[in-house]
């Protein structure tokens, strides 16, 4: 029995393994990568290559792949060229690539790599100069039309009116002279209400805007704290005022800051009109005054000159109608005329932040009509005018020719002395608020020119004739020593002007006036105090120190 089990099982074993060999010879030969050959056990090379070619020819070499790629890349290409629009691009002073490849419908990436092409190395957020731009723009197959941002701008140029709609209007009259020579109880006297008890021991803090009207004959009256902040408007451009009065108490004679309102009164190129004050004092002396006034060439008609003069008691309120009178005939010499039938203009005169008010500025409207609801732009804010209130603090709907309101509606506070311009509609406001912004920006990234640079500069071109000077002092001999020697260096092409002459440290009032006659200052022997030499860095004055005056006139 055991034999019979051992022929089966081996039987059986067989069987088996000849029905799996069998199989095996059915199934197809996988090629193989194995080096070795079984019966040698040796390389075999010829073997091993065509076995690699075998794998290898499934797959497309490397120089078939990118002839392919090539191929493909060509028809696209061609096939976008034929879709592509070829636009006229609008390039701006400066714009940064994700705009450029906005405005050209084209890929940033696109836009970049033709930069790195040109060696520009930039991301989609740096900004471009307006030539490269244009480069990229050509490159890419666009036309190209640089702008000068400058170009929003005409769209707020001022406009000649047309002679038949000019009507007259109130003069506008700003009141200078020194500390506590009375300016604010004369503007009391026409006004018939106590503003100096509501100052700060007596001192205009800040300017007040008023207009009286007396017989239908309106005058407008400016109070300034001082004359910086005339010089300010000055050098902003704004042409606030058309006549001067100058205070000067009849007991206390000329002091330094009615000089002072001298130079700034010459160098705006105002009218003046004497009102001295305080004669009903036992120590007033007016002819002294006008004598002493003499040396500042201001030659009153009464010495036959051109300058109106009255003498005047602003407490007794003597002889008030003879200086309104005296300004009401000033006025009609200027001829002042305005159109009301325009969009509005203006100057903002001061701003501030009021509790539950928000910005408020004081405007004096000098053309056209201003009316609640209009949309305006000022400086580098714009806003719409929510409200419009007067002197008197009443509800105006709308504003005329040489009127001063206080406008509710701005969006941040805006500067003395800045423009004040009705627009269309909301969108140009912002875009031209944007652009001032974004230009007072760049101008406080850049290197500031000093006034001497520039002033080099236009003599250079032939465009500038004169040199505005200032002078400061440690002794009033030395000022006019020193005014002499630099009117004496006047050559025929290039004229020197002294704007003012004083004595002591170099002030704010100083530096204000350097900027908006465009000069630059001498200290001799006087050092500038801290506020008006930051005050110069910002704007670009230069403050010239000497101790020694041939220094002073070899410089």
């Amino acid at each position: 029995p055991t034999n019979n089990f051992k022929s089966k099982s081996t039987k059986n074993f067989q069987s088996n393994n000849k029905t799996t060999t069998g199989s095996k010879k059915n199934q197809q030969k996988r090629p193989t990568l194995k080096p070795t050959n079984k019966e040698s056990r040796k390389l075999n090379l010829t073997k091993i290559i065509d076995q690699e070619n075998q794998e290898f020819d499934k797959f497309p070499s490397l120089a078939k792949l990118k002839r392919a790629s090539e191929k493909e890349r060509i028809k696209t290409e061609e096939s976008v060229e034929e879709d592509k629009i070829i636009k006229e691009i609008i390039i701006p002073e400066i714009i940064t690539v994700q705009e450029l490849a906005n405005r050209m419908a084209e890929k940033t990436a696109g836009v970049v790599k033709t930069l790195m092409k040109m060696g520009v190395m930039a991301n989609a957020t740096q900004s471009l100069e307006a030539d490269t731009a244009a480069l990229v723009a050509t490159e890419l197959g666009h036309n190209v039309k640089l702008v000068n941002e400058d170009d929003i701008l005409k769209e707020i140029e001022d406009k000649k009116d047309n002679e038949n709609d000019l009507i007259k209007r109130a003069p506008v009259v700003t009141i200078m002279g020194h500390v506590d020579h009375g300016k604010t109880t004369i503007l009391d006297a026409f006004r018939n209400s106590n503003v100096v008890s509501k100052e700060a021991g007596g001192i205009t803090q800040h300017i007040g805007a008023y207009q009286i009207n007396k017989n239908d004959k309106k005058i407008t009256f400016i109070d300034t704290p001082g004359h910086e902040a005339f010089s300010n408007m000055r050098a902003r451009g704004s042409k606030t005022t058309d006549i001067i009065i100058l205070v000067v108490a009849a007991d206390d004679g000329l002091k330094p800051q009615t000089i002072e309102s001298i130079s700034h009164a010459k160098a705006a190129k105002v009218p003046i009109i004497l009102a001295i004050n305080k004669i009903d004092l036992p120590a007033a002396d007016p002819d002294k005054i006008r004598n002493e006034l003499l040396n500042y060439e201001i030659i009153v008609e009464k010495l036959s000159g051109d300058v109106l003069d009255v003498e005047i008691s602003a407490l007794k309120k003597t002889n008030l109608e003879k200086l309104e009178n005296a300004i009401h005939l000033q006025a009609d010499l200027l001829n002042l005329t305005a159109n009301p039938k325009r969009s509005a203009r203006g100057v903002v005169i001061e701003s501030k932040l009021e509790k539950g008010r928000g910005s408020v500025a004081t405007v004096l409207v000098q053309k056209g009509t201003l009316k609640v609801g209009d949309i305006f732009v000022s400086g580098s804010e714009w806003g719409k005018v929510k409200a419009l209130i007067n002197d008197r603090g009443e509800n105006l709907k709308e504003a005329s020719p040489s009127q001063p309101v206080e406008v509710l509606g701005f969006d941040a506070n805006p500067l003395a002395g800045d423009d004040f311009i009705v627009v269309d509609n909301e969108n140009r406001a912002k875009k031209i608020a944007e652009y001032r912004s974004k230009k007072k920006l760049q101008k406080k990234n850049t290197v500031i020119k000093t006034n001497v640079d520039e002033m080099f500069k236009q003599i250079s071109k032939g465009e500038e004739t004169f040199i505005d000077v200032i002078i400061k002092a440690d002794v009033q001999g030395s000022a006019e020593a020193i005014e002499s020697s630099i009117l004496k260096l006047s050559t025929e092409e290039i004229k020197t002007r002294v704007v003012f002459k004083g004595v002591g440290a170099i002030t704010e009032s100083d530096v204000a006036l350097a900027n908006s006659s465009k000069g630059f200052i001498i200290g001799f022997n006087v050092r500038a105090i801290p506020q008006a030499r930051e005050i110069a860095k910002r704007d670009g004055v230069d403050i010239k120190y000497y101790s020694i005056i041939y220094e002073l006139i070899d410089d």
